[in-house]
């Protein structure tokens, strides 16, 4: 069962889900998803996202960075250049569930 703050956090991230293109389905959202690679949400949007979420659940942003979850990487206009795959930490919807029932966010 989803309590009434699980179910604003993910009412709130609904509309940046969009949905799938050719079944026309909401995409599911679960704790585990991830505002990044689950969801495809461009950086601009991400960084909108998160500003509103500070402010609607009135979390302390503490030390959050965007650039933690989603690093800049440069652009290689070579084909031939292979870049290196950049580790970042998971950036999930429950990331922004335990932060907001704390009221601080939670994560490094």
């Amino acid at each position: 069962m989803v309590n009434t703050l699980e179910q604003e956090i993910y009412d709130f991230i609904r509309p940046y889900a969009g949905t799938y293109l050719f079944n026309h389905k909401k995409v599911n959202l679960t704790p585990d998803t991830d505002l990044d690679f689950d969801l495809d949400i461009d950086i601009a949007e991400l960084e909108d996202l998160m500003e509103d979420y500070f402010k609607k659940f009135k979390v302390d942003r503490q030390k959050f960075d965007i650039n933690t979850y989603i690093p800049d990487v440069p652009l290689s206009l070579n084909p031939f250049k292979k870049t290196e795959p950049v580790p970042v930490p998971d950036f999930t919807i429950g990331m922004l569930i335990e932060s907001a029932k704390a009221g601080r966010w939670l994560y490094d």
